[in-house]
C-alpha cells in the first residue's frame, strides 16, 4: 500500500545562529579543519570547492584590480569581510587602506566585491549579492563562468538588492565606479 505524504510549508526548524566571535572560537577548536566555510547571517555555510577555471578567473581578476587600484587600496583574495552577523569570503574585494591596516580586524566594507561562480550562481546572485547590497557596498561583480559574462551590480538598496544590473559579454569592456576612465575587457578576466 502506498501512502501519500502531505507537503507542509508551515514547519519551522529551529536553527542556532552564531556571532562572529562564536564562529571564530569554534574554528579555533579545529571543527572546520579541511572544510571551506563562511558565516552568512549567523549560519555556517559550506563553500563550493575551487576548481581550476574558478581559480584562474580569481587570479586574473585580482591581477587586473591590483594594477587598476594601486596605492591607497588593498586587493584581498578570498579573505573575510566583517559584515554584521556575516563574515563572507568574497573571491576578490578591494578595500581602502594600506599594509597593516587589517592586521587586527577584517575590513567592514569594500569599494568593490567580486565573486566568481559556476555551480554557485544563484547563491552568489541572491544570497551573497543581497548581503553585499545590505552592507552598502556600492559595487558587486559576478564573474559568471557558466554563461561566460560579467554581471555588474550597482546602487545597493535597503531591501537587500541592487537596483542596477548590466551584463557584459566577451568583446565588451566595463569599468569600476571608482575608476570610470579605466576600462576592463571581459576577455581579460574570463579564461
Amino acid at each position: 500500500m502506498i501512502q501519500l505524504v502531505e507537503e507542509r510549508t508551515d514547519i519551522v526548524i529551529p536553527r542556532r545562529r552564531f556571532t562572529r566571535e562564536e564562529y571564530y572560537r569554534i574554528a579555533e577548536t579545529g571543527v572546520f579543519d579541511g572544510e571551506r566555510v563562511e558565516l552568512i547571517e549567523g549560519e555556517v555555510v559550506q563553500m563550493s570547492p575551487i576548481g581550476p577555471a574558478h581559480g584562474e578567473a580569481v587570479t586574473l581578476m585580482a591581477e587586473v584590480l591590483w594594477r587598476l587600484f594601486g596605492e591607497g587600496y588593498r586587493v584581498r583574495v578570498q579573505m573575510p569581510l566583517s559584515l554584521g552577523d556575516s563574515e563572507p569570503e568574497p573571491d576578490v574585494a578591494v578595500v581602502a587602506g594600506k599594509p597593516g591596516d587589517y592586521r587586527d580586524a577584517h575590513p567592514t566594507s569594500a569599494v568593490l566585491v567580486v565573486e566568481v561562480a559556476q555551480s554557485s550562481l544563484d547563491y552568489d546572485r541572491v544570497v551573497k549579492g543581497g548581503l553585499y547590497a545590505q552592507a552598502g557596498i556600492a559595487e558587486y561583480w559576478l564573474v559568471n563562468l557558466e554563461e561566460r559574462c560579467v554581471e555588474v551590480y550597482r546602487d545597493p538598496s535597503a531591501d537587500r538588492g541592487y537596483r542596477f544590473k548590466r551584463i557584459y559579454t566577451p568583446g565588451e569592456t566595463f569599468s569600476c565606479l571608482q575608476k570610470p576612465d579605466s576600462p576592463i575587457s571581459v576577455d581579460s578576466v574570463l579564461i
